[in-house]
């Protein structure tokens, strides 16, 4: 009867293991009705070859790995709306580790990752036992043979499906069962072989760069000064989904009147990101080098191949360059590679009042103070200010204060200890859906106030969304993200080619063009550098 109860129970664990979802969306009881065509196999091969010395410690130790695999693609799916890769993502592991110490605090981080170490030991000892008592059942040479056989026709129908459900060949119906995780494992096999070979690709794509030889960069530009503004997580979300739409289309209504107080012009359009949920990154150097950076494999490959930045063409046109980067705390050696003259840190921005949780400095403080970082210089600038009020967790939000109370930025203490913490908004998706709501439209009024402050000598600005939100925020799998161009209307006016609406509201069928395709175009719209002036949408 022992024996009985462990054989079921390892079997029982073995099966969890093989159906274990790896996506929110299918994280439900219903994959309990999955019959994994894999468990025969395994039990089989057990029964068969169990007593070769090593091979149950081996078979659990892939079965952990696969169980790994499911977990990272469910953490991935969340955050950012898609697969882990463990060549180019293996950095988010880091990264997460930051996030949760910022949000839960280093205590119960460590306590978390040494419970899902411990879980994952646990799992491997357990997993080692049950096939060590399949290994171990006394059979005679008859059995084993019998339990071979069984191994060749169950793999052989496991193979069928895996097959089937990848196009390798296709059978008027799927076979009965699944061997899903055989083929989730196989498909990342082929995309980390296929993300290899893309990046040598890449890294060749890399050195052919059709602007190293123009001239006459951004003369038309007339030494007016430019303004790049990232808001993070703004994405087409605030246009089509109707929790967030109401309220950012009226703040933007009311910043494209006040703006036009100032005589200024406003077009605005959609870019699609090469990302969505986070990893803001790949969506700046995207547009900043005119390369698809769609993940971090890309984004080292595209760092390391010396490819200009829209910045180093800025500095050979006469510009002065800086990047001001309060989500920078740590070490940032790859700025180097981007063009900018000066770079300024969190540590660079003189706030002095509390952090508001991961986010450093409120998005107005920010742009209160970027200006008088700057050095002074004869020189036109060129500036990119990369916001993150907006970055989640999204608690607490800040608000709007006038712009001469901010100082030294005290003021806004009050506001980083109110809200509740991120452990326990996270607790209420709806509540991180409001949150969101309100963190993107504080945003959205900083920006839009701070450039209504400029006034008509303004220099030419332009305003872009990085990316959408993760998906159950946004609502959507769409990565398109609005960008506007500010500016004295004969500037502006160098877009016309580029079909974009009137004002601060993108029409939703203006054309969207990739975010790789806005140095180029951006370069050609603003010089005389005839055969790439007339760049098509």
């Amino acid at each position: 009867m022992k024996q009985v109860l462990t054989l079921s129970l390892g079997t029982g664990l073995i099966f969890c293991v093989l159906v274990l979802p790896n996506h929110p969306g299918t994280m439900t009881w219903a994959a309990l009705n999955r019959w994994p065509l894999e468990l025969p196999v395994i039990v089989a091969l057990m029964i068969a070859l169990g007593r070769l010395r090593g091979l149950a410690t081996v078979t659990a130790l892939l079965l952990v790995v696969a169980t790994l695999v499911k977990i990272a693609d469910y953490g991935t799916f969340i955050a950012y709306n898609r697969t882990f890769n463990p060549i180019v993502d293996l950095f988010l592991i880091n990264a997460g580790f930051g996030l949760l110490t910022t949000s839960l605090g280093l205590p119960l981080t460590l306590m978390l990752v040494v419970l899902g170490s411990a879980a994952l030991v646990l799992l491997f000892v357990l997993l080692q036992f049950a096939l060590k008592a399949w290994a171990d059942l006394p059979t005679q040479n008859w059995m084993r043979g019998a339990a071979a056989a069984g191994v060749l026709m169950a793999g052989t129908w496991a193979v069928a499906d895996v097959g089937h459900h990848l196009d390798q060949w296709r059978f008027e119906a799927s076979p009965p069962g699944t061997a899903w995780t055989s083929r989730l494992i196989y498909k990342r096999g082929a995309e980390m072989q296929a993300t290899a070979a893309d990046l040598a690709q890449f890294r060749r794509n890399a050195q052919s760069d059709p602007m190293l030889q123009a001239q006459g960069l951004l003369d038309m530009l007339e030494g007016r000064d430019v303004l790049l503004i990232w808001i993070e997580s703004y994405g087409r979300a605030s246009f089509d989904n109707p929790l967030y739409a109401q309220t950012h289309q009226q703040t933007l209504r009311s910043a494209e009147a006040a703006i036009r107080e100032t005589g200024m012009s406003m077009r605005s359009g959609w870019l699609t990101s090469p990302t969505a949920g986070g990893e803001s990154w790949l969506a700046h150097g995207t547009l900043a080098t005119g390369l698809w950076t769609s993940d971090n494999g890309r984004y080292n490959a595209m760092i390391a191949s010396g490819r200009k930045w829209l910045f180093h063409y800025a500095q050979r046109a006469g510009y002065q360059t800086a990047a001001i980067m309060p989500a920078i705390t740590l070490a940032w050696p790859e700025s180097s590679a981007m063009g900018f003259d000066h770079v300024f840190a969190a540590a660079d921005i003189p706030y002095q009042g509390k952090r508001f949780n991961w986010v450093t400095m409120p998005d107005q403080f920010t742009l209160a103070a970027y200006p008088d970082l700057l050095p002074q210089s004869a020189q036109p600038r060129f500036v990119q200010v990369a916001l993150i009020s907006s970055h989640a967790p999204w608690t607490p939000v800040p608000r709007m204060i006038p712009w001469e109370e901010i100082g030294d930025g005290s003021v806004f203490d009050q506001m980083a200890q109110q809200g509740p913490a991120p452990r326990e908004l996270w607790k209420d998706r709806d509540a991180v859906r409001d949150a969101y709501r309100r963190s993107v439209d504080y945003s959205l009024q900083a920006v839009f106030a701070h450039v209504a402050n400029l006034g008509a000598q303004a220099p030419l600005i332009i305003v872009a969304g990085d990316h959408q939100a993760a998906g159950f925020v946004a609502g959507s799998d769409n990565r398109d993200v609005p960008f506007h161009v500010i500016g004295p209307s004969e500037v502006v006016s160098h877009l016309a080619h580029w079909g974009l609406s009137d004002g601060l509201l993108p029409a939703p069928d203006t054309p969207v063009r990739r975010m790789d395709r806005f140095r180029d175009d951006f370069l050609s719209a603003f010089s005389s550098f005839e055969p790439l002036a007339k760049a098509a949408p």
